[in-house]
């Protein structure tokens, strides 16, 4: 082809793109913008004169406020931020609905002002559209509509805050003035007004649920989407609550004032505790990335899976883990009619793989790749839970670069504690689980506790939290506390709420004491049980036959370590007794310890307690001993453990809740207040009569009686012949010479005493 066929060609097809370009501009949105605006600014200019007068009739000063809000509408249109307004549609509404009321407050002002010939002391400073919001009949009814609304609309949170305390405060005054008369016939209207204050709460709450935020979600690089909580959400009224795996979704619920004021029962609000923190995504920006790491990793080794799901926690991120399949090939040869293999170009056969069989990848190959897995994504150690309990996933768990804070108020607010609190009086909260849900648990289906970690791994946090949560939901008629502290230093915050049916035990021989008379008070009550022909506590407190109500009783010792290494052979036998046969009492341990060896957490011990927490311990043999399997050496401490409810064979992992040393003092302050007015020292006779329970009765060994008769009998007394003849050990025997030596029937530090006729 010749040189200047060539340059016309090029020009033609210049051309040709210039005049293709020309008609895409010409019918382009921003060609047809710039037509429409030039159209408008023309007709402005040419009939500046008759608009500015309709405008000026019509609006007044108003059109001051009509053009912010135009400017604001071509804001979002040229933004394309539809998503601010789909989601804070309240704000946005309660906004303009403001505007109008304002609109209608200025309809009385008409100043003496011309504009372009329109006088406004004729049409008001808004102008006729003003005089049509404000009618003329019901006007400030009308007004006061428009704004109440649009303040509504505009911070529900505060509004439905005020408006609950206003009738929180109307109801106690009514509560409080119909409790000073003493005529039992305004028992009746005492009750209606307490119906009709937790109805109208009810009521608040539900209304205030429809101005929930819509959650934000993310797409991930293989095309699924993650759903994140909402960072606009408002945190005073709301808490985290059940996540549901299924859907990744992070749910809202509304944190009420748990006030009970009829009668003596009041518990403190829960805003005595401090909020939650904002929502923010806990895990890292690159899950999606980490996911396609996760499945490379594997399938380098030979090993085919699928991450289906992300759930990001607090401290963790668990990625939901199909196994794939282990395919089988064969080489199969091509061949043609005649039954001869195809050839290809260069004469070789043609050949292709043809799949024969294939097999679900065997989820021990997953596990065993754990280490390989943590050098692939840069983390010092992962989790994996294989299965995920009631799913086909396998559950990795990797570390977070930071971690979240897990408030206890925001668990308590959550839906899934609000589940078990409606259903026992001993529901405690623990934290958040690897997928950010919500984890609480019943203490009286446990029905007892064993907690156990190295130093600074989070046990005496767990147990604030716990005490903390029974002293939010519970009054000290409903349930009362012994706190064994043998550091001193750890529970002493809560030396003056009422709930302690005896003062916190520093001392060990103390805490032996105290644990014997609460032995003898669980002989008690299945005295009372067999007197009111009924099983347990539950069944005694319908009783209609019972005039008082029994409590519960919590048992927390803080370290039992320091216990069994003064007294093994009495604090092991007092605690498995009460492990055995306390629970229908309603009498409930919770033991902890940081030493999870075998000669502290004993067979007999660990028998008695289903229910066990393992925070970070050192090795991997304290993690059997506390949890009967591996894992617990792995976690990230603080506040990092793993959960063994007592219907579940394999632990959960979670996070758990954070009370600081203020809120505790705030809660400890809310009772010794009340117990100054309700609950005074010497109303408590339940421990009046605890302090008072006798230990001879329990210091009484069942051989002493033998024990004196062989001191009768016999001329000469000695602790070796007490072995022979009572087949006892030692030390028993030893315990016994004691006890003789006490009541005078030997000589106090003498083996035996001398043979009769003997100076």
């Amino acid at each position: 082809m010749s040189g200047s066929r060539v340059k016309r060609k090029q020009s033609v097809t210049k051309q040709a793109g210039t005049g293709k370009r020309l008609l895409h501009f010409i019918f382009s949105w921003q060609f047809l913008v710039v037509v429409v605006g030039a159209i408008l600014l023309g007709t402005l200019i040419f009939l500046h004169e008759t608009i500015t007068k309709v405008l000026v009739r019509s609006l007044g000063l108003g059109l001051i406020l009509a053009a912010l809000w135009l400017l604001m509408a071509i804001w979002v249109l040229w933004r394309h931020r539809f998503g601010i307004v789909l989601r804070n549609w309240n704000r946005w509404l309660g906004a303009l609905l403001l505007s109008i009321g304002v609109l209608g407050l200025l309809v009385p002002i008409r100043p003496q002002i011309s504009i372009s010939g329109e006088s406004l002391a004729d049409v008001s400073v808004v102008g006729t559209l003003g005089q049509l919001i404000a009618g003329t009949s019901y006007t400030w009814a009308r007004l006061l509509g428009f704004l109440l609304s649009g303040v509504i609309l505009v911070i529900p949170g505060h509004t439905v805050n005020f408006v609950k305390g206003f009738f929180n405060f109307l109801g106690q005054a009514t509560i409080n003035i119909v409790t000073v008369v003493s005529l039992e016939s305004w028992d009746l209207l005492r009750d209606i007004f307490a119906w009709l204050r937790s109805a109208s709460r009810r009521s608040w709450s539900r209304i205030a649920g429809l101005f929930k935020s819509r959650p934000a979600t993310v797409d991930l690089s293989d095309g699924q989407t993650k759903t994140l909580p909402d960072k606009q959400a408002p945190v005073k009224e709301t808490a985290p609550a059940f996540n549901e795996p299924e859907q990744n979704l992070t749910q809202t619920a509304l944190v009420e004032e748990i006030t009970f004021p009829v009668g003596d029962r009041q518990l403190p609000p829960l805003e005595i505790l401090d909020e939650s923190p904002k929502f923010t995504s806990f895990a890292q920006a690159d899950d999606g990335e980490r996911a396609k790491l996760i499945e490379e990793a594997l399938a380098s080794y030979g090993v085919e899976v699928k991450v289906t799901q992300i759930n990001p926690g607090p401290s963790v991120t668990q990625f939901g883990v199909e196994p794939g399949w282990v395919r089988k090939y064969r080489r199969v040869v091509e061949k043609d009619q005649a039954g001869k293999p195809k050839l290809n170009k260069d004469g070789h056969p043609i050949v292709h793989m043809e799949e024969i069989s294939k097999t679900r990848v065997k989820v021990e190959r997953i596990t065993s790749l754990a280490n390989d897995l943590a050098l692939a994504l840069a983390v010092p150690d992962i989790r994996i839970e294989a299965p995920v309990p009631g799913k086909a996933l396998v559950g990795v768990e990797v570390p977070n670069v930071s971690t979240a804070m897990v408030s206890l108020r925001g668990v308590i607010g959550s839906g899934a504690f609000s589940k078990v609190a409606a259903k026992s009086k001993l529901a405690i909260a623990l934290g958040q689980g690897a997928g950010g849900e919500a984890i609480a648990g019943d203490l009286a289906k446990m029905p007892h506790l064993l907690i156990a970690g190295a130093t600074g791994s989070g046990k005496t946090v767990c147990l604030n939290c716990i005490v903390s949560c029974l002293l939010a939901q519970t009054t000290p008629a409903e349930v009362r506390m012994v706190l064994i502290d043998p550091k001193r230093v750890e529970m002493v915050t809560f030396k003056d709420v009422p709930h302690l049916i005896t003062p916190v035990v520093v001392d060990a021989d103390k805490a032996v004491d105290s644990l014997r008379r609460v032995t003898m008070e669980m002989d008690n009550r299945y005295r009372k049980f067999a007197a009111a022909r009924v099983r347990n506590i539950d069944a005694y407190n319908r009783s209609p036959e019972v005039t008082e109500q029994m409590p519960y009783i919590v048992v927390i010792i803080d370290e039992l370590a320091d216990l069994m290494m003064t007294t093994p052979d009495v604090v092991e036998p007092l605690i498995c007794r009460l492990a055995q046969l306390a629970r229908a009492t309603g009498i409930h341990l919770i033991v902890a310890t940081q030493r999870p060896s075998v000669d502290v957490i004993t067979g007999l011990i660990k028998a008695n307690f289903p229910t066990r927490i393992s925070f970070a311990v050192v090795s991997s043999i304290d993690s059997r001993t506390i949890l009967d399997t591996i894992g617990a050496e792995k976690l990230l401490g603080r506040g990092d453990m793993l959960y063994i409810p007592p219907e579940a064979s394999k632990p959960k992992r979670i996070r758990g809740c954070f009370v600081s040393d203020e809120e505790m003092d705030r809660l400890v302050e809310f009772w010794k207040d009340w117990a100054a007015e309700h609950f005074p020292l010497e109303a408590d006779h339940l421990a009046q009569e605890f302090a008072s329970l006798p230990l001879e009765r329990l210091d009484a060994d069942p051989f002493m009686e033998q024990a004196r008769q062989l001191c009768d009998e016999s001329a000469h007394i000695s602790a070796s012949l007490l072995q022979r003849k009572l087949h006892i050990g030692y030390q028993r025997a030893s315990r016994l010479m004691e006890q003789l030596a006490e009541e005078g029937l030997i000589e106090s530090g003498e083996y035996g005493r001398p043979w009769e006729g003997e100076p």
